[in-house]
């Protein structure tokens, strides 16, 4: 069974792309003494990724930071090169592109994704989540590849 609404954010090692190439970056790093969305992706310029979900987050960065929060982070079981070539692609400069190269983030989530049917390998399941310090306030899980209640709307909604 995977996290829920209460429990802290487990532990992991993540990577993004910093000024001289990809650096490591802790869940500790990403929440402590913030309030942050978290939105995670089955991966970076899959259909859906590209065309709804990265780009919501994109247009309304502001309206969610307006609301208090601190980070907008997106996670996909992708390295820190994908994340960052997605984030100039989708001109997401606004978003904390998280590369879980090796899923320990998504593992420990308990949101793993079998996408070896469609040649994907081990992947994340699509959600978004609020967390105040660490403690997740709000988790929006979705359904098989549904796209309904992880958008940014409904965090702004949350919110």
């Amino acid at each position: 069974m995977g996290v829920q609404v209460g429990d802290s954010i487990p532990e992991a090692t993540m990577n993004i792309m910093g000024d001289k190439g990809p650096q490591e970056i802790t869940t500790a790093d990403i929440f402590a003494g913030k309030k942050v969305v978290l939105f995670a992706v089955p991966g970076a310029f899959t259909p859906t990724c590209s065309a709804a979900h990265l780009p919501g987050y994109v247009a309304n960065a502001d309206k969610i930071k307006a609301a208090g929060v601190d980070s907008i982070v997106c996670v996909s079981v992708n390295d820190a090169f994908v994340m960052d070539a997605w984030s100039k692609g989708q001109n997401a400069e606004e978003i904390m592109m998280v590369g879980d190269g090796n899923g320990a983030f998504t593992e420990a989530m308990g949101t793993v994704l079998d996408g070896s049917g469609f040649g994907l390998g081990t992947r994340s399941t699509r959600y978004s989540l609020i967390a105040e310090n660490g403690k997740i306030t709000v988790l929006n899980l979705e359904q098989g590849g549904a796209f309904e209640v992880s958008s940014a709307e409904a965090i702004l909604a949350a919110l």
